[in-house]
């Protein structure tokens, strides 16, 4: 299969010119994309989004959930997931973004995500998932 072409050429966006956050296309292959809920979703890529080159950011949790639209204990579950998967680094309300864990061999779905398939048993897909969210 080749390669497709930029379908805007002069928009190709170039990480020397921008200060936006990347996502590691291995978040996707080993799995940590069909593995994660909604708000870990959200909370993820809210971080990717808003740190620094090094992956720091310090955005406090009331901003964090009134900008997700996120309950509190919601947050927490999410944020708390996301350290104990070695995916995001918080202490003291710093939090980092960290370079992905070396791969593992494939954890079990988890029962938040499990509950996210829909009836043929696919997963929903990310625009489902906040379209979800933000009803």
């Amino acid at each position: 299969m080749t390669k497709p072409d930029a379908i805007v050429p002069e928009r190709i966006r170039h990480i020397r010119d921008c200060t936006f956050g990347w996502v590691d296309h291995n978040f996707l292959h080993h799995g940590y994309l069909n593995r994660s809920s909604p708000p870990e979703l959200l909370l993820y890529y809210f971080l990717l989004t808003v740190a620094d080159r090094n992956g720091v950011s310090f955005y406090d949790y009331e901003r964090i959930c009134q900008l997700l639209k996120l309950e509190l204990n919601d947050y927490l579950h999410a944020r708390d997931r996301l350290c104990d998967r070695s995916l995001i680094a918080f202490h003291q309300g710093v939090f980092q973004v960290l370079s992905l864990p070396a791969r593992r061999e494939a954890a079990p779905v988890s029962p938040s995500v499990e509950a996210k398939r829909n009836a043929s048993g696919d997963f929903q897909t990310f625009k489902d998932i906040m379209q979800q969210i933000h009803h």
